[in-house]
């Protein structure tokens, strides 16, 4: 029962305020305008925290790329020369840098991925959001515009009715004798 009567309270308090709304479309496309400002704030904020760790993915797997440039270079070299011992440990250095390799170029797909889907995301948002806003305006311009014309008919009505018609001219009996 306190559930039925909560949401029989809700919907006056849904009524009310709809019907402030109605009365100040300004203040309501005023609240969608900052809303699309914090929103976009959000998602800015978001997708600076995500490029960067993109960039630091980027600079990582560039590091190892070197990396592995490099001991593969020295592995070869030691071959040559004769050292196997050594150019076997660096051997295994080298397969451990291409498997983290491997693995970095892995986040880093989905990391741009995400990225892409995150932008995508935000630019939906902000369309969907100034469609809204859009939409307030032209019922804000077509209410202003009905308002006016509901004004301009109430003062013709005045008008119509102040003046009068043609009935109204009294002609006094002895003029229209002689006429």
């Amino acid at each position: 029962m306190w559930k039925r009567i909560a949401n029989l309270f809700r919907g006056f308090i849904g009524l009310f305020i709809s019907g402030l709304e109605k009365q100040n479309p300004e203040a309501l496309l005023e609240n969608e305008k900052e809303n699309l400002r914090k929103q976009i704030a959000q998602f800015n904020q978001g997708l600076s925290a995500h490029a960067g760790l993109c960039e630091k993915l980027i600079t990582q797997v560039k590091r190892q790329e070197r990396q592995e440039q490099e001991l593969k270079a020295k592995a070869t070299a030691n071959l040559r020369a004769g050292n196997q011992r050594l150019a076997g440990e660096i051997a295994l250095e080298l397969q451990r840098v291409r498997r983290d390799l491997e693995d970095n170029r892995s986040q880093l797909g989905d990391a741009e991925k995400t990225y892409k889907e995150l932008v995508m995301s935000r630019d939906t948002a902000i369309k969907t959001a100034r469609d809204k806003i859009e939409g307030l305006r032209k019922d804000l311009d077509s209410l202003k515009r009905n308002k006016a014309l509901a004004e301009m008919n109430e003062m013709a009505s005045g008008m119509l009715t102040s003046i009068g018609g043609s009935g109204d001219i009294e002609v006094p009996q002895a003029e229209v004798g002689n006429v």
